[in-house]
């Protein structure tokens, strides 16, 4: 079987700036509305074991670590009131979520994706999501990161292609060159191409010579803790949670509030596995 982790966050993000540029107005449910769409685009194509992972809150433990990461300030309030009703539609329609509070979305996704590989009878873990962090989760072939936007699929060589490192790698490069997304931004005089070559060279920087990075060392670990996903997230003990079997009754209530009349018979006629 093929298992399919989808970043939630990102693809009501994705849908509410989308519609935005299209319609120029912002439907209550517009992005929710698209980012099932989306999902029962994959179900169609063949997707059968399905998790989406969302952010609850936008707030983490990393928030306690490290006073200018990412925070819900500024989000806009159309797009914040889609979080939850998003969380509550993918459920509705039978599809497993795993909404975060104390983690983050990345992380669900990083352990979900470590549940999968860990099973003898999943072929394949696709990661879809172009956010950086998850490159540290590729594992050969069998676990990779899927950019929807650029259709692009990184397997371990892709991803050191992009990077420069290999997939273990990920955090300690992210930590040189920082992550503007998640607000934490590096050690001075480190670009993509020195970074990359520096950890080529050295390895993880715990292992790097003291005298490197000199009192700068302990905010690049900082910053690497930031970077680095949490993979023990209880989300699911078999695979075989994540089949998704159809929508639930309680799907209708929130297709006729969606204003998108394709929801309720596209459900109704995707493949069930």
């Amino acid at each position: 079987m093929v298992v399919h982790l989808i970043d939630g966050t990102y693809e009501l993000f994705r849908h509410f700036y989308g519609l935005r540029r299209f319609t120029k107005t912002d439907r209550p449910l517009g992005a929710v509305a698209g980012v099932l769409n989306t999902v029962l685009q994959m179900i169609e194509q063949g997707a059968t074991h399905v998790g989406v992972a969302t952010d609850h809150v936008i707030e983490s433990f990393r928030n306690d670590l490290y006073p200018g990461y990412k925070t819900g300030a500024g989000l806009e309030p159309a797009l914040l009131a889609q979080f939850h009703p998003l969380e509550q539609a993918l459920a509705d329609m039978g599809v497993v979520v795993w909404p975060m509070v104390e983690l983050e979305a990345d992380d669900a996704l990083a352990s979900a994706a470590k549940t999968a590989e860990a099973d003898s009878r999943v072929e394949k873990v696709c990661i879809w999501t172009p956010d950086k962090d998850l490159g540290q989760c590729v594992r050969s072939d069998r676990v990779v990161q899927v950019y929807r936007r650029t259709k692009q699929i990184l397997d371990a060589e892709g991803v050191r292609k992009k990077f420069g490192v290999a997939p273990e790698r990920i955090p300690d490069f992210l930590a040189l060159v920082g992550d503007a997304a998640d607000g934490y931004p590096g050690i001075a005089g480190y670009g993509s191409v020195g970074a990359a070559r520096a950890v080529n060279q050295y390895g993880a920087l715990e292992d790097w010579p003291p005298a490197i990075l000199g009192e700068r060392c302990d905010t690049a670990l900082l910053f690497k803790k930031l970077a680095t996903l949490r993979t023990d997230a209880p989300l699911f003990g078999d695979v075989g949670a994540l089949r998704w079997t159809g929508p639930k009754e309680a799907f209708g209530a929130f297709a006729a509030k969606s204003d998108d009349a394709r929801l309720l018979p596209r459900a109704m006629a995707a493949p069930r596995s």
